[in-house]
């Protein structure tokens, strides 16, 4: 991964867990539900931009080197098995 991924991928879960936190606060506090679920929807936002800068950077530092050294095959597996996991 490179570093500057890493301290975006740092910073989103810093984000995430801290309205997760909030979440878990607004149940306890039986708080409106359609607030709640603003609030979960806002998280689903972020982890899927969390998982967009992932494969970014799963594209540049490890795809693209893989098929350079001849393992399309398996790059191509997991990108393939990716897809279905993201897909259920």
């Amino acid at each position: 991964m490179l570093p500057e991924a890493r301290t975006d991928a740092m910073r989103r879960l810093a984000y995430i867990e801290g309205h997760l936190d909030g979440i878990r606060k607004m149940v306890e506090g039986d708080r409106y539900c359609v607030d709640i679920l603003r609030q979960t929807y806002a998280v689903r936002r972020a982890l899927q931009k969390l998982e967009t800068s992932l494969v970014s950077s799963h594209l540049k530092t490890c795809v693209a080197p893989g098929v350079r050294e001849g393992r399309e095959q398996q790059v191509l597996s997991e990108l393939v098995e990716l897809y279905e996991i993201s897909d259920r």
